[in-house]
């Protein structure tokens, strides 16, 4: 959450030295999203409104900005709208076939309706346009999500660890793999999770994070399954209730 503030504060810096800025838009657009949909902050719905709005202002100057119709679908798959999400990434792609990130994304929303048999074609896609890209660690967590939630917990863990390797800054992920490894009972390893997520957001708790996912609004059995499966590891791992 740090980081998150200080890059805000760079791209607000940014428009105020040329309000027409579009790329600075797309960047605070950029850690809103992030800040709402990594269970980061506490006014999430606020962020993630922000973020629609700051891509409805970029989108009207830029209408073919790819970036910008990313996120905003990323947005929307967050905001009780995943089948007009995956619509605005199938968009994205149509600008730019090699926007690694729509794929990343419509990979995720699979997980959300519980198709995530169909995550990791997706995740594999944006890997293969972008093997080196500086936010892989996401990609990473969300093919760890989707082998959960096959109950694939083994698989699963391997790549959440290797998530929290390419970026231990990630708070969020810390406490995603606490919650796996209680399912393996290792509890000793799940509670360092904890630790050190505590040390990167102080603030996290786990009302944080059933709000957050239940104002999604989906009702996939298999999804809400994984999220409760999550959320009662993170419990026995040590994240404060809230």
């Amino acid at each position: 959450p740090g980081h998150m503030a200080q890059a805000r504060r760079f791209f607000e810096n940014a428009i105020a030295l040329d309000p027409e800025n579009v790329e600075a838009m797309v960047g605070t657009m950029r850690v809103d999203t992030m800040l709402g949909t990594g269970h980061m902050s506490a006014d999430w719905s606020a962020r993630l409104a922000a973020a629609e709005t700051t891509s409805a202002h970029v989108l009207s100057i830029a209408p073919n900005h790819e970036i910008a119709h990313g996120y905003l679908g990323f947005v929307q798959m967050h905001t009780k709208r995943v089948s007009f999400g995956i619509a605005e990434c199938e968009h994205a792609l149509a600008l730019d076939r090699n926007f690694a990130f729509a794929h990343s994304f419509i990979g995720f929303a699979k997980f959300l309706i519980g198709h995530a048999s169909e995550t990791e074609l997706h995740i594999k896609e944006a890997f293969r346009l972008s093997p080196r890209d500086t936010f892989a660690f996401t990609w990473m967590l969300w093919l760890g999500l989707a082998k959960l939630q096959l109950n694939a917990d083994t698989e699963g863990i391997a790549w959440l660890r290797k998530s929290l390797d390419a970026n231990r800054n990630f708070s969020v992920g810390h406490f995603i793999l606490a919650g796996a490894l209680v399912r393996i009972a290792e509890l000793e390893q799940a509670q360092a999770a904890v630790q050190a997520g505590l040390a990167l957001d102080p603030s996290f708790t786990v009302r944080r994070l059933i709000d957050n996912v239940h104002s999604r609004g989906l009702s996939d059995p298999a999804y809400l399954a994984g999220v409760e499966r999550m959320v009662e590891g993170m419990r026995l791992a040590g994240v404060p209730e809230g």
